[in-house]
This record gives structure tokens, sequence and C-alpha cells, in this order.
């Protein structure tokens, strides 16, 4: 057939082959996720509800107040503000689970990610660790360790991580609503976290056994110290773990961002973490010991049902039990900062060894999940 024919042969396509490079731009041409796969849209989904059929009557007498509100308030101190417990307050937590998990997902996937790339954080594997670890720092830094802190500094003979008065005030039974809100609230943080690791919601560490080991053990001694009143033993091992918790994750956050600080950061996490956890949470275990504070200062060591008493050798065996865990857990990831430490004096490296292989993987193409979706890395950054 000539180049001047109009008339082709029966069966002859002239229709141009589009190049396959246009197919392959076409489709990445789509938004790479609706608001529907993103993991914050169920959570807020779930949550927005609540807050509609409680906006149509926004008293105390609707059903949905239990979930957003304090539950058994006092009537005899209206002023003060104190509180009961009961059955209710587990709806108080559930909620704020579902609702912290939104926040959590929401601020990683939409403001820290972005965040990790503005400060020149390559590596999708880092990015993630990066919006996790700051994630962390910023709710203690402005719920759990001012609050905390502040709860602390107020009650009488609490301050500073005083011994004798976690135990001279037993029972607590009632509490403040500043108190209450801030126990329940730290229990639907952990109970998040445990929800977060279960569900595959964040990246899988080399430690995962004994991260999901410490959440599980945390979540149970909150439930336990909140159900038998000891909520201001239960407030200074919050205080001693968050702050803690605080200076590690600024530290790896910095990490991530080749920051020039990250040396210094690091060694103030290790002595934060060194006093902290191991130093006042070993005086905590001590006076759990056989003639320690627990037996001897207090209501009488013996357990009474009837009169919501229950410090005695039951509560101080489990109570010692689930707190030597965490502290057996808290030696090996000192133990792992050690390790750390040393990589980084004597061979120059800084890197955390719990967080896996960070910059493993980082081919064109590859899947990577963020919170809790799966997404494509594209030169090295995380499309989110």
């Amino acid at each position: 057939m000539s180049a001047v024919d109009l008339n082709p042969r029966p069966g002859v396509n002239l229709t141009p082959k589009m190049p396959s490079t246009l197919g392959r731009r076409s489709k990445e041409s789509k938004p790479s996720s609706s608001l529907l796969n993103r993991t914050w849209t169920i959570p807020l989904l779930l949550t927005t509800p609540f807050l509609l059929l409680y906006a149509l009557n926004p008293t105390p007498s609707n059903p949905i107040h239990p979930f957003i509100f304090l539950s058994y308030k006092l009537p005899s101190s209206p002023q003060n503000g104190l509180y009961n417990k009961g059955p209710l307050d587990i709806l108080f937590v559930i909620f704020y689970t579902i609702f912290l998990t939104f926040i959590r997902n929401f601020f990683m996937s939409e403001i820290l990610l972005p965040s990790s790339r503005h400060f020149r954080i390559s590596s999708p594997g880092k990015q993630l660790r990066f919006a996790e670890n700051t994630y962390t720092a910023l709710y203690i830094i402005l719920f759990s360790g001012p609050i905390g802190i502040y709860l602390m500094y107020s009650t009488p003979g609490l301050w500073y991580f005083c011994i004798k008065g976690i135990y001279s005030s037993y029972p607590q039974q009632v509490h403040s609503g500043v108190f209450k809100t801030y126990y329940l609230i730290q229990a639907a943080f952990w109970l998040q976290q445990v929800v977060v690791m279960v569900l595959g919601l964040e990246a899988r560490r080399k430690d995962f056994n004994q991260l999901i080991g410490h959440h599980f053990v945390t979540v149970l001694l909150i439930a336990l110290s909140y159900r038998f009143h000891f909520g201001f033993l239960g407030l200074a091992v919050y205080l001693s773990h968050d702050i803690s918790d605080f200076f590690l994750c600024v530290a790896k956050s910095l990490n991530y961002m080749e920051s020039g600080l990250q040396g210094y950061a690091f060694g103030v996490c290790v002595l934060v973490w060194i006093y902290l956890r191991h130093w006042i949470n070993g005086r905590i275990l001590w006076s759990m010991l056989p003639g320690g504070e627990f037996e001897t200062v207090g209501p009488e060591y013996k357990m009474d049902w009837e009169r919501e008493m229950f410090k005695g050798p039951v509560a101080n065996a489990v109570t010692f039990g689930l707190l030597g865990c965490l502290q057996g857990l808290n030696l090996f990831w000192l133990w792992c900062l050690g390790r750390a430490g040393y990589k980084f004096l004597f061979l120059g490296v800084a890197k955390d060894d719990r967080s896996g292989d960070e910059d493993e993987g980082e081919g064109e193409g590859e899947d990577v999940q963020v919170t809790g979706r799966v997404v494509k890395r594209r030169s090295g950054r995380v499309r989110c």
C-alpha cells in the first residue's frame, strides 16, 4: 500500500498505536488514593455519628453522653467536681480509643509524613519512623506530660515520686475531673497503641514481640490500678515512662533528620531513661518487697471487698509481677540503647537497630505500608 493510498485493504488497521508509556501515565495521573482509602477515614466515620447524635440532645440524659463525657459525678461535690468509677467508664475509653486512632492516622498521613519530606528525609522507612516518633513526642509534650506533672505536683504528699504518698492516701476511690480524664485518656492511648500494632497499622519492628508484650502489660496495669484504686501508683508509672519516651522519640526523630543535635539528644535520652525507668521504677518495685511501703504505709495490709480495700498480699504480688515484667523489658531496651550508643560513638553509625532495615527495598514501584494503607514508592518517597 502506497503512502497516499486512502482506501486501505480490508483488515488493515491504520489506528495509530499509542506508546505504552502514555497508558502508564494515564494511570499514574489518577489520585493515588481517595479519602475512603485513608486510614483515618474509618475512625472518623465511627466517631462522627456519636457527636451528631449527642448534638441532638446535649444533656447527661442522652445515651451518648458517657461515650464523650465523664460519668459518675458525685452530687455532693458540684464545686470540686469529684467523680466515682463504674462500668460506663469503659464506654469513654472505647470512644477515645477510636478518636485517638483518627488523630494519630490523620496527623501522620496528612501532616507528619509531608513534613518529613520537608526535612529532606528521603527514605520511605525513615519517613514512617519520623512520623510515628514525632506523633508520640507531640502527644506527650502537649497532653500527658504537662497534665501528669501538674497532677503529681498539685496532689498533697505525692510530689516528687513520693513513695509513701502513693500508699498513705490509699484507696483512691474518687478522683477530680482532671485526674479521671487524664487516667482514662491515657488508657485509651495505650489501648489504641495495642490496636495499631495488632492491626498492622504501624511498620513492624525487630522487637515487635517485646513491644506488644509491653503494651498488653501496660493496659492490664492501667485497668487493674484503676479498678482497685491504685491511681496514684499508676500516675507515677505513667510519668516515668512518658517522660523517658519523649526524650527517646525526640532523639530518634533528630536522627532521621540527620540533625547535628542527635548525639546530644541521645545522651540525654539514655540518662533520663536510666533515671526514670530504672531508678524511679526500681524504687517502686523495692517498696513492694516484704516490709516495704506497700505493706507498712497506709491502711491495714489486707483485702476487704466490702470496703473496697485491696492493698493486700494478692494486689502486692500481682502489681510486683506486672511491674517486674515492664522492668525486664526496659532492661532489654536499655541494652539496645547501649548498643546503639556504642555504634554511634565508636563506629559512627547512627541507627535505631529496633526499627529494622529502614532503607531496605527502596526500588521503583515497590509497595510500602503507610499507617495501614499500601501506597507506591516513587523516587524514594511515599505518596500519600
